[in-house]
C-alpha cells in the first residue's frame, strides 16, 4: 500500500484535450503514470491521483504558460508547489524515444535532480490581464499593417483614374481613409475598375476598424499598466507597451527570480559563457524572452536620444574599443538591472493599490 508520508514528485506533460502525469518517489522510482482530461474535473483528479502515492512536494509542469496554464492555477490553488519545466533534451528523445508518459517522467526527473527550479508564472492577477490585452492589441496592429501593405499593392495595379483620385493623399493611412468612402457599383463587379473600388473600400474599412480596436485596447492597457507599475512607467523610455512586455516576462510573482541577473538572463540581456581551454570569451544570448529583449532595446534607443548620461557612457565604451552594438548590449544589461528593481518595488506594493 502507498505510504501516506512518502514524498511524491510529479511531472505533467500538457496538451489541448488531456494531460499525462507521472509520479516519482525521492529515489527516482516511477510510482505510476496516468492520463487525465484537460477540464476542471480532470485537474482535481490529477491532484487526487498524485496525492494517493503520498505527500506531494513539487510538481513539474510543461507549458505552464499555454496548455498547462489552467492546470497550474488549479494545482497552486490546492497548495502544490509548481515548477516550470522546458521540453525534454533532444538526447533523451534520441535514447528513449518520445511519448507523453516519457515526457511527463522527464519533467518530474528535472525537478528531482534540481535542474528545473523556476516557479511557474502567476497567472491569476493584473499582469495576466495585461498579457491578454497586449496580445490582442499586438495582433490588431499587425493585421492593420498587413492590410495597409495589401492596399498599397492593390493601388499599384489599380486603374489610372482611381490612382489619380487617391494621389491627393501622400500616406497609406490617408489613402485608406479615402478608399473607405469609395462607392463601387456592385452590379458591375465584372468590371476591373469596380472590383478594384470594392476591394480598396473593404481594405480601407478594415484599416479603420483595426485602428479603432487597437486604440481602444491601448487606452485600457494604459490604465492597467499605470496601476501595476507606476514607478517603472515613470522611467525614461518606459512607455505603456514596453513596461507591459517587461511585466509579462517577469510575471506577477517576480520573487521567483533569485536575483536581477536571473531577470536579465530571461530577457536575453546577460552574456553567456563561450569559453574553452585557453580561450576566455562570452557570446550574445540568442534565447530568452524576445519581447522583453526588444523592450529593453527600445528603452536604450530612447535614452541615447534624450539622456546625456547614457550618451556619455556609450562614448566611453566606444573609446575603449567596443563597437556600437556592444555598447548597446552593455546598456541593455544596465537597464535590465534598473527596471528589475523598479518592477519588484511596484509589484510588492500592488495589493495596497488595488
Amino acid at each position: 500500500m502507498p505510504d501516506p508520508h512518502q514524498a511524491v514528485i510529479g511531472g505533467i506533460d500538457c496538451h489541448t484535450d488531456f494531460h499525462v502525469a507521472a509520479a516519482l518517489d525521492p529515489l527516482g522510482r516511477v510510482l505510476g503514470t496516468e492520463s487525465f482530461p484537460a477540464t476542471r474535473a480532470g485537474y482535481r483528479l490529477t491532484h487526487t491521483w498524485l496525492a494517493s502515492f503520498g505527500q506531494i512536494t513539487t510538481v513539474g509542469v510543461e507549458s505552464t504558460g499555454s496548455f498547462g496554464a489552467a492546470l497550474t492555477r488549479s494545482l497552486v490553488d490546492q497548495g502544490c508547489r509548481v515548477i516550470e519545466v522546458n521540453q525534454p533534451h533532444p538526447h533523451l528523445r534520441s535514447r528513449r524515444g518520445k511519448n507523453d508518459a516519457i515526457d511527463a517522467e522527464a519533467a518530474a526527473r528535472k525537478v528531482l535532480s534540481g535542474e528545473a527550479t523556476a516557479a511557474a508564472t502567476d497567472t491569476t492577477g493584473i499582469v495576466e490581464a495585461i498579457r491578454q490585452l497586449s496580445v490582442t492589441r499586438n495582433s490588431a496592429v499587425k493585421a492593420r499593417a498587413a492590410a495597409l501593405c495589401q492596399l498599397g499593392d492593390l493601388l499599384v495595379t489599380a486603374p489610372a483614374a482611381l490612382r489619380e483620385q487617391l494621389d491627393t493623399r501622400r500616406t497609406l493611412e490617408g489613402k485608406a481613409a479615402v478608399c473607405a468612402r469609395l462607392r463601387p457599383d456592385t452590379d458591375r463587379l465584372a468590371d476591373p475598375a469596380q472590383a478594384a473600388k470594392a476591394a480598396l473600400r473593404s481594405l480601407g474599412r478594415r484599416v479603420a476598424q483595426l485602428g479603432a480596436e487597437a486604440d481602444e485596447l491601448g487606452r485600457r492597457l494604459d490604465r492597467l499598466v499605470a496601476t501595476a507599475a507606476p514607478t517603472t512607467l515613470s522611467r525614461l523610455g518606459c512607455g505603456t507597451h514596453h513596461t507591459a512586455a517587461l511585466l509579462v516576462a517577469a510575471g506577477e510573482n517576480i520573487d521567483r527570480f533569485g536575483s536581477e541577473a536571473s531577470f536579465a538572463h530571461l530577457c536575453a540581456a546577460a552574456p553567456v559563457p563561450a569559453s574553452s581551454g585557453r580561450t576566455q570569451r562570452h557570446r550574445l544570448n540568442f534565447a530568452g524572452n524576445r519581447d522583453a529583449n526588444r523592450a529593453l532595446h527600445m528603452v536604450v534607443i530612447v535614452r541615447l536620444r534624450y539622456c546625456e548620461r547614457t550618451r556619455s557612457y556609450r562614448d566611453r565604451r566606444l573609446a575603449e574599443g567596443k563597437t556600437k552594438k556592444e555598447a548597446i548590449r552593455c546598456l541593455k544589461r544596465f537597464v535590465a538591472r534598473e527596471l528589475y528593481r523598479t518592477l519588484r518595488a511596484d509589484l510588492s506594493t500592488l495589493t495596497t493599490r488595488t
